[in-house]
């Protein structure tokens, strides 16, 4: 792989990853609400559910998902839906007790079943696909180096999300605000997956 694609590879990555999405906004909701150690299991889970995704479309399911209107439809509903499932959730949890009673929690294969439900996660895993390994003679070099860099950046924006939210709990769980700052952030974050979950229909 030159500079010139690794440098192009990183920038792509750097943009995917740090613009807000369903993931970072998860990742913030679930640390400002949970705190962060609860929130690592969800953040440890958008790594591992990309790689396998961005694996099986090397291997050559992405393009079959894409390529059939049938399922790639089918991506766009059960994922739409499940985002809205959870901007429920997070827009009715105006306290840290009621987060803390499982109104907010999502388990490690959930998180990991969302990249599946993604239609952005497959758009953006063909387009590496397609840009660094398609007829390349040396693609399963490079599926080796490019996997690592898809993980390490999944894994750095939503730790640096979650890190953000945990900085952010004390501040919104203030008493004396009487939980208006904590419901207005639930209710921001549902708001940007519901925006999410819309513009993840228009494709």
């Amino acid at each position: 792989m030159t500079a010139a694609e690794l440098t192009a590879l990183l920038v792509l990555c750097t943009a995917a990853s740090f613009t807000p999405g369903p993931n970072t906004t998860l990742s913030t909701a679930l640390a400002a609400n949970l705190g962060l150690k609860r929130a690592l299991r969800f953040v440890l889970s958008v790594p591992v559910g990309w790689g396998l995704l961005f694996s099986l479309c090397a291997a050559g399911v992405g393009a079959l998902v894409m390529a059939v209107p049938a399922l790639r439809i089918g991506v766009q509903i059960v994922g739409v839906g499940y985002l809205l499932w959870l901007a429920s959730k997070l827009y009715r949890a105006n306290t840290l007790a009621q987060a803390d009673a499982g109104q907010l929690k999502v388990t490690f294969w959930q998180g990991v079943m969302l990249q599946f439900l993604n239609i952005k996660a497959w758009m953006l895993a063909l387009t590496v696909v397609a840009g660094w390994l398609a007829g390349r003679d040396d693609a399963l070099l490079r599926f080796a180096m490019v996997l690592p860099i898809l993980l390490l950046f999944g894994l750095a924006s939503n730790l640096t999300y979650a890190l953000i939210g945990t900085l952010l709990r004390r501040w919104l769980a203030d008493a004396a605000h009487g939980g208006r700052r904590l419901r207005w952030f639930n209710r921001s974050m549902a708001a940007v997956l519901v925006a999410t979950a819309a513009w993840m229909s228009t494709f």
